[in-house]
Protein backbone atom coordinates (compact mmCIF):
# COMPACT_ATOMS: atom_id res chain seq x y z
CA UNK A 1 0.00 0.00 0.00
CA UNK A 2 1.51 3.72 -1.00
CA UNK A 3 2.37 5.40 2.00
CA UNK A 4 -0.39 8.19 2.86
CA UNK A 5 0.16 11.72 2.07
CA UNK A 6 -0.88 13.69 5.02
CA UNK A 7 -1.76 17.17 5.44
CA UNK A 8 -1.51 19.38 8.28
CA UNK A 9 -5.18 21.21 9.18
CA UNK A 10 -5.51 25.17 9.14
CA UNK A 11 -6.60 26.00 12.66
CA UNK A 12 -7.03 29.36 12.99
CA UNK A 13 -4.89 30.59 16.12
CA UNK A 14 -3.16 27.14 16.34
CA UNK A 15 -0.79 25.71 13.42
CA UNK A 16 0.02 28.96 12.35
CA UNK A 17 4.13 29.36 11.26
CA UNK A 18 5.97 29.71 14.01
CA UNK A 19 3.69 26.40 15.03
CA UNK A 20 4.19 24.83 11.50
CA UNK A 21 8.30 25.49 12.03
CA UNK A 22 8.22 24.21 15.26
CA UNK A 23 6.34 20.94 14.56
CA UNK A 24 8.71 20.21 11.72
CA UNK A 25 11.55 20.57 13.86
CA UNK A 26 10.42 18.30 16.12
CA UNK A 27 8.18 15.89 14.46
CA UNK A 28 7.49 13.84 11.06
CA UNK A 29 5.02 13.15 9.29
CA UNK A 30 2.96 15.48 7.57
CA UNK A 31 4.07 16.64 3.85
CA UNK A 32 2.27 19.84 3.69
CA UNK A 33 -0.10 22.20 5.42
CA UNK A 34 -2.80 24.31 4.68
CA UNK A 35 -2.44 27.47 6.30
CA UNK A 36 -5.47 29.06 8.54
CA UNK A 37 -7.51 31.15 6.09
CA UNK A 38 -6.60 35.14 5.78
CA UNK A 39 -9.11 37.25 4.64
CA UNK A 40 -9.32 39.81 1.45
CA UNK A 41 -8.53 43.29 1.40
CA UNK A 42 -8.58 45.38 -1.95
CA UNK A 43 -6.23 44.49 -4.36
CA UNK A 44 -4.20 48.03 -3.85
CA UNK A 45 -3.94 47.31 -0.40
CA UNK A 46 -2.16 44.02 -0.11
CA UNK A 47 1.67 45.04 1.72
CA UNK A 48 4.08 41.94 2.98
CA UNK A 49 3.25 42.46 6.42
CA UNK A 50 -0.52 41.77 5.22
CA UNK A 51 0.93 38.21 4.76
CA UNK A 52 3.77 38.04 6.78
CA UNK A 53 2.66 34.43 7.84
CA UNK A 54 3.25 33.18 4.57
CA UNK A 55 6.21 35.27 3.70
CA UNK A 56 8.45 32.05 2.26
CA UNK A 57 11.74 33.01 4.56
CA UNK A 58 8.95 32.19 7.28
CA UNK A 59 7.89 29.09 6.22
CA UNK A 60 10.95 26.68 5.87
CA UNK A 61 9.62 24.09 7.93
CA UNK A 62 7.01 22.29 5.73
CA UNK A 63 5.39 22.94 1.88
CA UNK A 64 2.59 25.27 2.45
CA UNK A 65 -0.77 25.90 0.89
CA UNK A 66 -1.98 29.33 1.53
CA UNK A 67 -5.85 29.60 2.36
CA UNK A 68 -8.62 32.57 1.25
CA UNK A 69 -11.86 33.16 2.87
CA UNK A 70 -13.09 35.54 0.62
CA UNK A 71 -17.03 35.42 -1.33
CA UNK A 72 -15.47 38.86 -3.50
CA UNK A 73 -14.16 36.44 -6.73
CA UNK A 74 -11.80 40.48 -7.50
CA UNK A 75 -10.76 40.35 -3.93
CA UNK A 76 -9.77 36.39 -4.01
CA UNK A 77 -8.29 36.74 -7.35
CA UNK A 78 -6.20 40.05 -6.21
CA UNK A 79 -4.72 38.41 -3.28
CA UNK A 80 -3.89 35.10 -4.97
CA UNK A 81 -2.31 36.42 -7.69
CA UNK A 82 -0.58 37.88 -5.19
CA UNK A 83 0.54 34.65 -3.08
CA UNK A 84 1.27 33.15 -6.59
CA UNK A 85 3.63 35.89 -7.13
CA UNK A 86 5.43 34.69 -3.63
CA UNK A 87 5.62 31.03 -4.91
CA UNK A 88 3.02 29.29 -4.23
CA UNK A 89 1.67 27.09 -7.18
CA UNK A 90 -1.51 26.39 -5.47
CA UNK A 91 -4.13 28.63 -2.82
CA UNK A 92 -6.75 26.91 -1.29
CA UNK A 93 -10.37 28.64 -1.34
CA UNK A 94 -11.78 28.28 2.10
CA UNK A 95 -15.63 26.80 1.39
CA UNK A 96 -15.98 25.29 4.94
CA UNK A 97 -15.44 27.39 8.06
CA UNK A 98 -17.89 27.07 10.54
CA UNK A 99 -18.17 30.00 12.68
CA UNK A 100 -21.61 31.62 12.74
CA UNK A 101 -19.80 34.94 12.29
CA UNK A 102 -18.27 34.01 9.17
CA UNK A 103 -21.17 31.87 8.03
CA UNK A 104 -23.69 34.44 8.33
CA UNK A 105 -21.96 37.09 6.19
CA UNK A 106 -22.47 33.68 3.20
CA UNK A 107 -18.46 32.95 3.90
CA UNK A 108 -16.96 29.87 4.72
CA UNK A 109 -19.86 27.31 4.69
CA UNK A 110 -22.41 29.73 5.14
CA UNK A 111 -21.95 30.05 1.11
CA UNK A 112 -23.05 26.37 0.60
CA UNK A 113 -26.59 26.80 -0.03
CA UNK A 114 -26.05 28.89 -2.78
CA UNK A 115 -25.19 27.32 -5.55
CA UNK A 116 -25.76 29.49 -8.09
CA UNK A 117 -23.44 32.40 -6.58
CA UNK A 118 -20.79 29.69 -6.15
CA UNK A 119 -20.62 28.73 -9.76
CA UNK A 120 -20.63 33.13 -10.48
CA UNK A 121 -17.88 32.71 -8.26
CA UNK A 122 -15.63 30.66 -9.99
CA UNK A 123 -16.80 31.38 -13.55
CA UNK A 124 -15.23 34.80 -12.40
CA UNK A 125 -11.84 33.43 -10.62
CA UNK A 126 -10.22 30.57 -12.68
CA UNK A 127 -9.34 32.70 -15.70
CA UNK A 128 -7.81 35.16 -13.55
CA UNK A 129 -5.73 33.13 -11.55
CA UNK A 130 -1.84 32.67 -12.47
CA UNK A 131 -1.43 29.62 -10.27
CA UNK A 132 -4.11 26.62 -9.27
CA UNK A 133 -7.13 26.44 -7.25
CA UNK A 134 -7.90 23.84 -4.72
CA UNK A 135 -11.25 23.73 -2.59
CA UNK A 136 -11.61 23.22 1.52
CA UNK A 137 -15.39 22.35 2.17
CA UNK A 138 -18.20 20.51 4.35
CA UNK A 139 -21.09 18.90 3.92
CA UNK A 140 -22.58 21.74 3.59
CA UNK A 141 -24.07 24.96 6.08
CA UNK A 142 -27.11 23.09 7.54
CA UNK A 143 -27.65 19.18 5.37
CA UNK A 144 -25.54 16.97 3.16
CA UNK A 145 -27.52 17.72 0.56
CA UNK A 146 -26.30 20.30 -0.23
CA UNK A 147 -22.89 19.22 -1.04
CA UNK A 148 -24.21 16.95 -3.12
CA UNK A 149 -25.55 19.61 -5.59
CA UNK A 150 -22.45 21.19 -5.73
CA UNK A 151 -20.34 18.76 -6.70
CA UNK A 152 -21.11 18.87 -10.46
CA UNK A 153 -20.61 22.73 -10.10
CA UNK A 154 -17.13 21.79 -8.85
CA UNK A 155 -16.44 18.86 -11.41
CA UNK A 156 -17.44 21.64 -14.51
CA UNK A 157 -14.05 23.66 -13.32
CA UNK A 158 -9.90 22.77 -13.34
CA UNK A 159 -10.06 22.39 -9.70
CA UNK A 160 -6.28 20.91 -8.12
CA UNK A 161 -8.60 18.61 -4.93
CA UNK A 162 -11.64 19.15 -2.88
CA UNK A 163 -10.88 19.00 0.90
CA UNK A 164 -14.09 17.58 2.86
CA UNK A 165 -14.81 17.52 6.42
CA UNK A 166 -17.38 15.25 6.31
CA UNK A 167 -19.49 17.26 8.83
CA UNK A 168 -21.78 20.47 8.09
CA UNK A 169 -21.18 23.39 9.37
CA UNK A 170 -24.31 23.67 11.75
CA UNK A 171 -22.40 20.69 13.57
CA UNK A 172 -18.78 22.90 13.65
CA UNK A 173 -16.61 20.04 15.24
CA UNK A 174 -19.50 18.02 17.30
CA UNK A 175 -21.17 15.27 16.67
CA UNK A 176 -19.47 12.12 14.10
CA UNK A 177 -18.70 12.68 10.79
CA UNK A 178 -20.72 11.38 7.93
CA UNK A 179 -19.08 9.06 5.82
CA UNK A 180 -21.88 8.06 4.44
CA UNK A 181 -22.74 11.08 2.48
CA UNK A 182 -18.91 11.69 2.36
CA UNK A 183 -18.56 8.64 0.19
CA UNK A 184 -21.79 10.00 -1.79
CA UNK A 185 -19.50 12.97 -2.53
CA UNK A 186 -16.76 11.21 -3.47
CA UNK A 187 -18.51 8.94 -5.58
CA UNK A 188 -19.49 12.34 -7.42
CA UNK A 189 -16.01 14.48 -7.65
CA UNK A 190 -13.97 14.04 -10.88
CA UNK A 191 -11.21 15.76 -8.84
CA UNK A 192 -8.89 14.18 -5.76
CA UNK A 193 -11.04 14.17 -2.77
CA UNK A 194 -8.82 14.80 0.49
CA UNK A 195 -10.54 13.18 3.46
CA UNK A 196 -11.42 15.34 6.66
CA UNK A 197 -12.44 14.68 10.10
CA UNK A 198 -11.62 13.20 13.30
CA UNK A 199 -8.64 11.09 12.52
CA UNK A 200 -7.68 10.93 16.31
CA UNK A 201 -5.82 7.60 16.36
CA UNK A 202 -3.93 5.13 14.30
CA UNK A 203 -6.65 2.61 13.94
CA UNK A 204 -8.99 5.34 13.21
CA UNK A 205 -6.62 6.38 9.77
CA UNK A 206 -6.63 2.43 9.38
CA UNK A 207 -10.67 1.82 9.12
CA UNK A 208 -11.04 5.08 7.30
CA UNK A 209 -8.26 3.84 4.67
CA UNK A 210 -9.72 0.45 4.32
CA UNK A 211 -13.31 1.69 3.63
CA UNK A 212 -11.81 4.48 1.33
CA UNK A 213 -9.08 2.61 -0.01
CA UNK A 214 -9.49 5.56 -3.19
CA UNK A 215 -8.09 7.64 -1.10
CA UNK A 216 -4.51 8.46 -0.54
CA UNK A 217 -4.95 12.40 0.43
CA UNK A 218 -5.68 12.73 4.26
CA UNK A 219 -6.15 15.64 6.40
CA UNK A 220 -5.71 16.10 10.43
CA UNK A 221 -6.69 19.21 12.62
CA UNK A 222 -7.49 19.26 16.01
CA UNK A 223 -6.25 15.59 16.60
CA UNK A 224 -2.26 15.96 15.49
CA UNK A 225 -2.61 19.07 18.29
CA UNK A 226 -3.29 16.56 20.78
CA UNK A 227 -0.90 14.08 19.64
CA UNK A 228 2.13 15.52 17.01
CA UNK A 229 3.14 11.77 17.44
CA UNK A 230 0.15 10.78 15.25
CA UNK A 231 1.20 11.52 11.29
CA UNK A 232 4.55 9.64 11.92
CA UNK A 233 2.55 6.92 13.30
CA UNK A 234 0.46 6.65 10.87
CA UNK A 235 3.54 6.78 7.71
CA UNK A 236 5.12 3.71 9.22
CA UNK A 237 2.75 1.97 11.07
CA UNK A 238 4.88 1.69 14.09
CA UNK A 239 4.34 3.75 17.49
CA UNK A 240 8.27 3.42 18.78
CA UNK A 241 8.73 6.78 20.60
CA UNK A 242 9.93 6.61 23.78
CA UNK A 243 9.35 9.07 26.56
CA UNK A 244 6.75 11.11 24.80
CA UNK A 245 5.93 13.13 28.00
CA UNK A 246 9.37 14.78 27.90
CA UNK A 247 9.41 14.80 24.13
CA UNK A 248 6.25 16.51 24.31
CA UNK A 249 7.64 19.31 27.20
CA UNK A 250 10.99 20.22 24.62
CA UNK A 251 7.90 20.90 22.04
CA UNK A 252 6.40 23.13 24.50
CA UNK A 253 9.02 24.98 25.39
CA UNK A 254 10.85 25.71 21.68
CA UNK A 255 6.88 26.99 21.09
CA UNK A 256 7.09 29.27 24.15
CA UNK A 257 10.86 30.63 23.14
CA UNK A 258 9.54 31.02 19.60
CA UNK A 259 6.15 33.12 20.55
CA UNK A 260 8.40 35.02 23.38
CA UNK A 261 10.34 36.61 20.54
CA UNK A 262 7.97 37.47 18.19
CA UNK A 263 4.48 38.34 20.59
CA UNK A 264 4.30 41.67 22.24
CA UNK A 265 4.23 41.45 26.15
CA UNK A 266 3.48 38.81 28.15
CA UNK A 267 0.03 38.44 28.44
CA UNK A 268 0.13 37.60 24.48
CA UNK A 269 2.41 35.10 25.10
CA UNK A 270 0.96 33.34 27.58
CA UNK A 271 -2.69 33.71 25.98
CA UNK A 272 -0.93 32.33 23.14
CA UNK A 273 0.78 29.36 24.96
CA UNK A 274 -2.26 28.73 27.28
CA UNK A 275 -4.20 27.88 23.88
CA UNK A 276 -1.81 25.24 22.85
CA UNK A 277 -1.77 23.74 26.54
CA UNK A 278 -5.94 23.23 26.43
CA UNK A 279 -4.57 21.02 23.05
CA UNK A 280 -1.64 19.48 24.61
CA UNK A 281 -3.42 18.31 28.09
CA UNK A 282 -5.68 15.88 26.01
CA UNK A 283 -2.74 13.47 25.32
CA UNK A 284 -2.19 13.29 28.99
CA UNK A 285 -4.02 11.94 32.11
CA UNK A 286 -6.35 14.72 33.64
CA UNK A 287 -5.15 16.40 36.08
CA UNK A 288 -7.93 19.21 36.90
CA UNK A 289 -6.01 21.06 39.52
CA UNK A 290 -2.58 22.02 37.29
CA UNK A 291 -4.67 22.70 34.31
CA UNK A 292 -6.90 25.41 36.76
CA UNK A 293 -3.19 27.23 37.60
CA UNK A 294 -2.62 26.96 34.11
CA UNK A 295 -5.40 28.86 32.90
CA UNK A 296 -5.23 31.14 35.66
CA UNK A 297 -1.70 32.34 35.13
CA UNK A 298 -1.29 36.02 34.84
CA UNK A 299 3.06 36.39 34.69
CA UNK A 300 5.21 34.47 33.02
CA UNK A 301 6.59 33.01 36.56
CA UNK A 302 2.94 31.56 37.52
CA UNK A 303 2.54 30.47 33.90
CA UNK A 304 6.08 28.56 33.91
CA UNK A 305 5.77 27.58 37.50
CA UNK A 306 2.09 25.35 36.52
CA UNK A 307 3.18 23.85 33.55
CA UNK A 308 6.17 22.95 34.63
CA UNK A 309 4.52 21.00 37.62
CA UNK A 310 1.79 19.62 34.43
CA UNK A 311 4.72 17.82 32.97
CA UNK A 312 6.32 16.73 36.21
CA UNK A 313 3.03 15.27 37.54
CA UNK A 314 1.06 13.74 34.52
CA UNK A 315 1.48 10.91 32.05
CA UNK A 316 1.55 10.60 28.37
CA UNK A 317 -2.05 9.13 27.67
CA UNK A 318 -2.57 9.01 24.26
Amino acid sequence: MASPILYMGPIRGGTDHIYRNTFAAHFDGFDLAVAPFINCIGTDKIRPKYVRTLLPENNTGMPVVPQILSKSAEGFVGLANYLTDMGYDTINWNLGCPYPQVARKQRGSGLLPHTDKIRQFLDKTIPGLSGRMSIKTRLGREDKSELFALMPVFNDYPVEEIIIHARTGKQMYEGVPDLAAFETALSMSRHPVVYNGDIRTADDYLKLSGQFPEISRWMIGRWAMVDPFLPMVIKTGKDTEKNKAEKMKVFHDALYDQYSRVLHGPTQIIDRMKGLMMSFCLGFTEDKKTLKKIKKARTPEQYEAAVNRFFDTVEWNC
